[in-house]
């Protein structure tokens, strides 16, 4: 067993990252390393390989599929089975030691922490400020661990409780912590509805007011904010010198009504968020400045989306005629696309086997489970790189890694 600032200059952002990500370069002392984790759809098995030498494999059983989640920088990966009511966690091998001017970088070989949690379905995982954060969503409490400690390997679990168990979150936020509030009714035969975000304690007693935030779903954060969907708007919260402020970012009027932004996700460099909105579409969301949201109108249902941490104006959308598309974050509009793969419909569990994308370096790295592989494909053109075979039904996906200084 195995056993996520503000406004800043975005070309010299650009540029700079540029010049220090470009994959595959190193020499004596600069290096740029790719880690790829693989959780397959159907086999109960993470498998590890890098990038430049994908045949050198690792794989870490499971208890079922996983979702995976990049955490401590980049030195643990999380596989949450939500079916299978288990948490791994896994030592990617890769570690950062940060020193202002430049980072260091020290690679070793990948292993599981031996110590597993179980609980009652897993699901949602946030990082922020040191702490990691798992939600139970039928059993009423998140788990949070100590991000420092996870990349020593030691696991050691504190609770923060929740008045209902439901499919929600708890976000670590400076000695509270923000939490996903759900009704005290329910249909019969399901969880109970969110309605909102609240500050509580440890023991889920409110310290602040309630902010309603109907049918809550999806969490980021970027710079100083984090954003969570409502079918109100978008709700966003940010700590000042005498507390939290709270907006609600209402869906402008040109936004199909009877839908809601959902998954979420935070750029790092500045502040702005790429959320799904719909099956069709994706808003940009930048809560410092009106109108707050753009709408990018898809030709094909979304597949999966993902930003470039590299090319910050940048963000991808897989759709599910097959092809991939560049979104620009400052104009809303789809600059490039090409087709990278099978169609894959939307129809269907929304669980069935479909491509999921992470990013390494000037590459977005995708799964195709149809066929087996894993697809390397040049932000530059689309053009593909590679394919890795990596047989079985590859599924979830995440990249640990970077450039740094080894000595």
């Amino acid at each position: 067993m195995i056993t996520f600032l503000g406004r800043v200059s975005l070309l010299t952002i650009s540029v700079a990252l540029t010049a220090c990500a470009n994959y595959g370069h190193h020499d004596d002392s600069n290096l740029t390393s790719y880690r790829v984790f693989v959780a397959d759809h159907d086999a109960a098995r993470v498998t590890a390989f890098n990038l430049n030498a994908p045949q050198e494999r690792w794989t870490f059983d499971t208890s079922g599929q996983s979702k995976l989640y990049s955490v401590a920088d980049n030195s643990v990966i999380v596989a949450v089975q939500s079916d299978d009511d288990q948490v791994n966690f896994i030592q990617s091998g890769i570690h950062f030691h940060h020193h202002g001017d430049h980072n260091d970088i020290e690679i070793q070989d990948p292993k599981a922490i031996q110590k597993v949690i179980q609980g009652p379905r897993p699901f949602h995982v946030i990082e922020h400020n040191g702490s990691v954060s798992i939600n139970f969503d039928k059993g009423g409490y998140a788990t949070i661990l100590d991000s420092h400690e996870l990349t020593e390997g030691h696991i050691e679990e504190t609770r923060v409780l929740q008045k209902h168990a439901h499919h929600g979150v708890v976000v670590p936020w400076g000695k509270e912590w923000l939490s996903s509030i759900a009704a005290d009714k329910a249909e019969e035969g399901k969880a109970p509805p969110r309605i909102g975000l609240q500050a509580v304690n440890q023991e889920g007693i409110s310290s602040g007011e309630l902010h309603t935030c109907t049918g809550l779903h999806g969490e980021a954060f970027s710079g100083h904010y984090l954003a969570v969907g409502c079918k109100e708007g978008v709700l966003v919260a940010k700590k000042n010198y005498n507390g939290t402020q709270y907006t609600m970012l209402p869906y402008p009027s040109n936004f199909p009504k009877g839908e809601m932004a959902g998954t979420f996700h935070g750029a790092k460099s500045f502040q702005v968020f790429l959320s799904s909105y719909g099956s069709n579409s994706l808003a940009i969301i930048d809560p410092t400045e009106s109108p707050y949201m753009q709408l990018v109108e898809l030709p094909f249902r979304k597949v999966d989306f993902i930003l470039d941490p590299v090319k910050i104006q940048n963000g991808y959308v897989l759709t599910e005629n097959g092809q991939i598309h560049r979104v620009n974050l400052l104009t809303g509009k789809i600059e490039a696309s090409a087709s990278v793969t099978q169609p894959y419909s939307m129809d269907g569990h929304w669980n069935d086997p479909r491509p999921r994308l992470a990013m390494a370096g000037d590459e977005i790295i995708m799964t195709d489970p149809n066929a087996g592989l894993i697809r390397r494909i040049s932000t530059k053109d689309f053009s593909e790189v590679g394919t890795i075979d990596i047989g079985g039904s590859p599924y979830n996906i995440t990249v640990a890694g970077g450039s740094g200084i080894s000595h």
